[in-house]
């Protein structure tokens, strides 16, 4: 019992490093022992069922199905844990926020004296408030030092290269920071759900994502991830307030609309992208975003947090 943080330590890496496509590892809760012989033969015969379905030297369709949702007892799902009705009083926020970006602003020029870069990774629902969070960490960094990169559909020199190709030349130099909105996790997202990857592809991904972060890791780099989880409600309601002021319409596009119509789709693969990528040392973080000034200081005191316990 004593070791058990190191078991736990060397099993996620073990995990993250033998889970491939064709044969990921199933991570099951073995509290309840009857949830457990469920979970175990519920996972089993859809694995048996998937083989028979493909056949004999038939590695499975050349698109995912529009809608797969993870193997559980219940339909359970890591976003259904995230507490969504919490808030913090709009006279405690702007002094916790200087607070945080005061300690951000130690911690960073401490990392910087060391040559300890950093890579954050924002992903989460449309409207989720990925770009405020954003702003809120970007001035408690030296603007030399810091660079945003919102990542869009690939190029076409892009697309002719390794999908991760675009992101390894667009990582921060030693002592610096560079921030993703949106990411490599694209590839088992909406690559995933609109037929951009093969069904090969993107579980290969897993794999070679979880290759990718452990190299940057020990390269002395941190890898600080976080998803922005909304309601659907909240999400239409920010919809409709984009709708109605001038400035904020290009955010809405028809894509943003059409998306809404998948949710159940996207929830099942950001259930499996949290369960096959989070490490020890590169966890995801839930942030509750219905209220957009708790989702900032969430996401700037686990930024604190992560990037002290990195150093």
């Amino acid at each position: 019992w004593g070791r058990y943080d190191d078991f736990v330590e060397t099993a996620e890496e073990l995990i993250s490093l033998t889970s491939a496509g064709h044969a990921p590892w199933s991570i099951i809760e073995g509290a309840d022992p009857n949830f457990r012989s469920l979970e175990v033969a519920e996972t089993t015969l859809a694995a048996m069922r998937q083989a028979l379905a493909r056949g004999n030297g038939d590695h499975g369709p050349a698109h995912p199905p529009a809608l797969q949702m993870p193997v559980t007892v219940g339909q359970r799902n890591v976003l259904d844990a995230v507490d969504l009705s919490a808030r913090v009083e709009d006279e405690d926020y702007e002094t916790r926020l200087g607070e945080l970006q005061g300690r951000l602003n130690h911690v960073y020029r401490e990392r910087h004296a060391r040559g300890q870069g950093a890579v954050l990774v924002f992903e989460g629902w449309d409207a989720a408030g990925k770009g405020g969070a954003i702003r809120r960490i970007t001035p408690a960094v030296d603007t030399r030092h810091i660079e945003v990169h919102r990542i869009a559909v690939p190029t076409e020199e892009e697309k002719a290269r390794h999908y991760l190709w675009r992101f390894w030349r667009r990582l921060p130099r030693a002592g610096e920071i560079a921030v993703f909105d949106r990411s490599w996790y694209g590839r088992v997202l909406v690559e995933r759900i609109e037929g951009f990857a093969t069904e090969e592809e993107w579980r290969r991904a897993y794999a070679e994502i979880n290759d990718f972060e452990h190299r940057l890791l020990e390269h002395g780099m941190a890898v600080v991830k976080f998803w922005l989880h909304i309601s659907p409600d909240k999400q239409e309601q920010r919809f409709k307030s984009r709708e109605k002021i001038p400035y904020k319409q290009y955010k809405l596009t028809e894509e943003d609309l059409r998306n809404r119509d998948r949710w159940d789709a996207y929830t099942a693969a950001v259930h499996e992208m949290v369960e096959r990528t989070s490490s020890a040392r590169a966890p995801w973080t839930l942030v509750p975003g219905n209220q957009k000034k708790f989702a900032r200081l969430t996401v700037l005191e686990t930024l604190c947090e992560a990037l002290e316990t990195e150093g």
